[in-house]
């Protein structure tokens, strides 16, 4: 995984909780990065896990809605330091161009980028049916990067997802559907 999704998750819980609980999930961690991290280096995604881990432990909060969180976060950021990706103009068009514009883009500034891959299997005015898949079982935060883009475009959504399958990694079916 790239350093940028681990510095702006560092970020997020210093500012929902405090520069102390920072310090309090690495520590308790025992990353092998000891949670020097750069936005461009490329870490062990089990790292993440630890970090989300402890990060439950300490605030009380399940893993599942801390990771949604963290992918609502992130959509904010991102379309602060990357609006060219954001100017599609629906939260369809935008997921429908993950793959094909973002995700290419992100791979020639990171060539060694692991992505996971969005595929739009059906589409209506709507409805959208989006296939994920990634070897890290991330669903929950890419979960959470659908609410948040929803939220830039202004758009009230309704989510559901069918896990299709967790033998070697995430493949889940999203259902989004306008609210």
């Amino acid at each position: 995984m790239k350093g940028l999704v681990f510095t702006e998750f560092l970020e997020m819980v210093e500012a929902a909780w405090s520069y102390e609980m920072v310090d309090r999930i690495v520590d308790e961690a025992n990353l092998p990065s000891r949670g020097a991290y750069t936005a461009v280096g490329t870490y062990d995604h089990a790292e993440m896990w630890s970090l989300v881990t402890r990060l439950s432990h300490a605030s009380g909060q399940a893993v599942p809605d801390l990771l949604q969180a963290f992918g609502r976060h992130l959509a904010g950021r991102f379309t602060h330091s990357h609006p060219q990706f954001f100017s599609a103009p629906s939260l369809f068009d935008f997921l429908a161009s993950v793959d094909a514009v973002i995700h290419v883009e992100v791979r020639k500034l990171y060539p060694d980028a692991e992505l996971p891959h969005f595929e739009v299997a059906e589409r209506t005015p709507e409805r959208l049916l989006l296939v994920y898949r990634s070897p890290r079982h991330f669903g929950d935060l890419a979960e959470g990067l659908i609410l948040g883009a929803a939220q830039h475009f202004g758009e009230s959504v309704r989510i559901s997802r069918e896990t299709v399958s967790e033998a070697s990694g995430s493949h889940i079916r999203f259902t989004v559907e306008r609210a």
